[in-house]
């Protein structure tokens, strides 16, 4: 059984622990809050340029733009994969590589190449580690989603796509649920398919001014761009919560292993008194 003093040093390196947990705690509170309203923000945007990139699946414009057009085999998929680029917020990253590493292997298991894109430094690190063919990555966002730095990286997969370099592009990230709960999500992004946007409520077509090319490159590109954004808002606000809870519980892990390292250190201080009274009560009777 270890002694008293190093007991005491167990119970004050728990408790420096504990402050740490519990600052960290509070600040990703903080973070949370405004993560949630900018994530809450963006859903309006990605809700209407949703709704028009299905109406225009829908349509019979004169243009059909690469986007919309389904390919008949599919022998190579890119990937863009969203995490975090810090850790301690829990199971959070781990659910997600793992559905990334599930079809990862399906689709190599099914002679398919794949080309990935990485936003966040767990993902990178990860599908290095895994010899995978990363073509473009972000790292280092901080705490506020940049479209500005985004672009780069996701426009080298739309390009990549319009030249068939691939033939499918899908989406891997957090979805944001609650504070208590995120879910690992898998999206396709392209090809753009009537039936994976939904039906709208009624007929609809445009007139295109200039030009169908022209109006289509802009509005479908806006819509992949706004879907990687808000994909990237919910990641953040998904981190900033997990990593809040995580850390509640290990503040709460920490108080409880010093309840008990406090109970063991009376313990043995008593048990040390005891003796102590003991040797000189036995000294006394002998003499």
């Amino acid at each position: 059984m270890p002694g008293t003093k190093e007991i005491r040093v167990k119970i004050r390196s728990v408790q420096n622990t504990r402050k740490i947990t519990k600052a960290m705690e509070m600040v990703a509170a903080s973070k949370m809050r405004k993560a949630q309203e900018r994530m809450r923000a963006g859903r309006p945007y990605t809700e209407k340029i949703l709704n028009i990139a299905a109406h225009i699946s829908h349509s019979n414009p004169e243009y059909r733009h690469p986007f919309l057009v389904e390919r008949d085999t599919v022998k190579r998929v890119g990937i863009i994969v969203i995490t975090t680029d810090k850790g301690l917020c829990g199971a959070m990253n781990t659910n997600l590589l793992r559905l990334v590493l599930q079809h990862y292997k399906e689709w190599q298991g099914q002679g398919e190449e794949i080309d990935v894109c990485c936003v966040g430094n767990k993902g990178l690190g990860f599908m290095q580690r895994l010899g995978a063919n990363v073509v473009s990555n972000v790292t280092q966002l901080g705490d506020r989603p940049n479209l500005d730095r985004l672009v780069g990286a996701v426009k080298l997969m739309l390009d990549a796509y319009v030249a068939d370099r691939f033939d499918r592009l899908m989406l891997f990230t957090t979805r944001f649920i609650n504070t208590m709960k995120q879910e690992p999500l898998m999206a396709q992004l392209l090809p753009l398919s009537g039936e994976r946007l939904g039906s709208p409520e009624s007929a609809w077509d445009y007139i295109y001014e200039p030009e169908a090319r022209a109006v289509l490159d802009q509005v479908l590109t806006r819509y992949i761009e706004a879907m990687i954004y808000q994909a990237v808002a919910e990641s953040m606000a998904s981190e900033q919560s997990a990593r809040m809870v995580a850390m509640k519980a290990a503040s709460d892990n920490a108080s409880t292993l010093i309840d008990e390292l406090t109970l063991i250190y009376n313990k043995n201080r008593q048990a040390a008194i005891t003796k102590e009274i003991s040797e000189i009560v036995g000294g006394a009777a002998a003499v």
